[in-house]
């Protein structure tokens, strides 16, 4: 089994969504698990790699390099309706804070009785208010404010991609590629939330960048 590191750097305040809220208090929460500490779903993670992805070959010529990149992303990341033979070879992992920062943590839970999970997830944490403005008026819509919790900037993920077999040089390079490319992530990410910095990294923690991403732009420079 080969494991590649994918670590994303938060370059604004981030919404993962979980799709509901708190009554009376937030309309939008973020996931956390149950010390606290707010993640990014690894289902979540491959929709959005796999997005990117799909965005860069679908402007490749149509002349046998398209189909061969949507050859290795769905070798990468399985296709609908996926057979046991067509089943994705790369499986992502959920993105947490580093595993030091919760040990270190979790220790502290345990030994200070006065430390909730609650006040974890609050330090790590926002709540940002916005409201619709009457383009007539120039005051609030009546019932238009909303409420979600935001994680902190500056803060850093990691998720661990596995796969079964050495993933080859064009899966690595599509990949790459698709990573550098992910910049926005979560709930509000067009509205300015979500800014985040993508890198991928062996189990020795080398960066893969330049040699398989200039594979890929090879490509592109041929499209143009």
């Amino acid at each position: 089994m080969s494991i590649y590191q994918l670590k994303i750097k938060l370059l604004s305040d981030t919404t993962f969504g979980r799709g509901d809220g708190v009554a009376g208090l937030l309309d939008q929460e973020v996931e956390y698990n149950s010390h606290g500490f707010p993640y990014l779903r690894g289902r979540t993670l491959k929709g959005l790699l796999s997005e990117e992805c799909d965005n860069l070959v679908a402007v490749l010529p149509n002349d046998g390099t398209r189909e061969n990149w949507q050859q290795v992303a769905a070798y990468l990341f399985g296709s609908p309706g996926s057979t046991l033979g067509t089943m994705a070879r790369m499986h992502v992992g959920d993105a947490c804070l580093p595993e030091d920062l919760r040990e270190a943590v979790v220790q502290q839970l345990k030994s200070d009785t006065n430390l909730k999970p609650v006040d974890i997830l609050e330090s790590l944490t926002s709540i940002r208010r916005q409201t619709a403005i009457d383009p007539k008026e120039g005051v609030p819509d009546k019932h238009s404010l909303r409420s979600a919790r935001v994680i902190l900037r500056d803060l850093e993920f990691m998720a661990f991609l596995h796969f079964e077999t050495s993933p080859t040089d064009e899966m690595l390079s599509l990949l790459v590629a698709g990573i550098w490319a992910l910049r926005r992530v979560g709930s509000g990410r067009n509205r300015g939330r979500g800014h985040v910095r993508c890198r991928l990294f062996n189990d020795q923690g080398q960066e893969i960048n330049k040699d398989y991403l200039k594979r890929f732009g090879a490509t592109e420079k041929q499209a143009v």
